[in-house]
């Protein structure tokens, strides 16, 4: 089985520095650099295609542009890459929610995956009028993909649940293909959620030994249910011609943070009702610059100034291929990457680490024949 890998549009912005936002905290200044028009977002999905990406994950929440007007405009704008829309199943009705992902089914020729994202924050699902605490986000997230699912399959639903309620519900055109389903959560609801009902499991990057046990808790509450999951990963990636260069720039971006940017934005997190962002926040000690390289290779200092994904890969391109050989040996198949900037580091990424990886079997680009890019990448930086 050939290895999936993803992309991410940075509808925050982009820079040569971090960007930050994310759960409750606002995108960092650094994102006027390069505004997320659509005209810049379609220059990304165009090379990322080009270079063997099957999708590209597109962020939800008050920090971003909306995740499904920006990509239903790049979509026109590119040929064959997916789109991993990321939405909050408490924002809109199940019923169009199932319409919508069916109508961009037809109208970009299939070319859409869904990322649940069921809310981490309080105060800011309260800003969009939704008043649930978490536990109980996560109970509607099961109703919710419960009714969307039903109506994918061209039934007519009837659910009277516990905060969702649909009667005689049916979708006049099915989508085809049926979208799949990714979600992520470390607490113990959201793992019950996931076995029921995604295709994806999807986790923030860990250090291997703390990916592989949430590997086997939802592997295990998947077969309960009688369910099979596939598990992706998300990380940040700066890879090189070389370990020094790699680390260099991982020091040029920690140069970019200053002190007072970092206590705000580690005060807010702080704050995170989000297991998984008190996951990551506890890599780098809340604040921490030092010992940031917590896994050979592995390092946390994204997470610094941005909230949700707080990890990156550095090292050179065999490295880099390395740590995912050790992430798919632990069970991982799908790899969603971003980087700073976006444009510039899938070249260094798709020309650099994705040939080696072919050259052992373990990749082959999604669309036939092409030729592997090669690995000299023509970006200084």
């Amino acid at each position: 089985m050939s290895l999936t890998f993803h992309w991410f549009l940075p509808t925050n912005g982009d820079s040569r520095h971090v960007v930050g936002g994310g759960h409750g905290t606002p995108a960092t200044a650094f994102g006027r650099d390069r505004p997320p028009t659509v005209a810049y977002l379609s220059q990304i999905a165009r090379a990322a295609e080009d270079l063997g990406f099957v999708g590209a994950l597109t962020p939800t929440g008050a920090w971003c542009e909306d995740a499904w007007l920006t990509t239903a405009m790049v979509a026109q704008q590119s040929e064959r890459l997916k789109f991993l829309v990321a939405f909050r199943p408490g924002f809109v009705s199940p019923t169009l929610a199932a319409q919508m992902a069916s109508t961009f089914q037809r109208q970009s020729g299939g070319r859409l995956l869904l990322n649940v994202v069921t809310g981490g924050e309080s105060h800011e699902q309260r800003a969009y009028g939704d008043f649930l605490d978490k536990d109980d986000r996560y109970r509607r997230t099961g109703e919710f993909l419960e009714i969307v699912r039903g109506l994918w399959e061209g039934k007519t639903v009837d659910l009277r649940g516990e905060h969702l309620q649909v009667e005689d519900a049916k979708l006049a055109r099915v989508p085809d293909p049926v979208p799949e389903v990714y979600f992520g959560g470390s607490s113990p609801i959201a793992g019950e959620i996931a076995a029921q009902h995604v295709d994806v499991y999807l986790t923030w990057g860990e250090p291997p030994a703390q990916v592989a046990q949430k590997i086997a808790w939802i592997r295990g509450l998947a077969a309960k249910a009688g369910r099979t999951i596939r598990f992706g990963i998300r990380l940040h990636v700066i890879t090189r011609d070389t370990s020094e260069q790699a680390w260099a720039e991982a020091e040029r971006l920690l140069a970019g943070f200053d002190a007072q940017t970092v206590k705000s934005v580690q005060a807010g997190l702080a704050r995170s009702e989000s297991e998984g962002q008190q996951r990551m926040l506890a890599l780098h000690g809340g604040g921490n610059r030092d010992g940031l390289e917590i896994h050979p290779n592995l390092w946390a200092g994204i997470g610094l100034v941005r909230g949700g994904a707080g990890t990156a890969l550095v090292g050179s391109h065999e490295e880099v291929a390395e740590r995912i050989k050790e992430y798919h040996a632990l069970g991982i198949d799908e790899f969603v990457f971003s980087g700073y900037p976006h444009l510039e580091e899938a070249y260094w990424f798709g020309e650099g680490v994705l040939p080696r990886l072919a050259a052992e079997g373990l990749w082959r680009h999604p669309h036939g024949d092409q030729a592997v890019p090669s690995t000299q990448v023509p970006f200084a930086g």
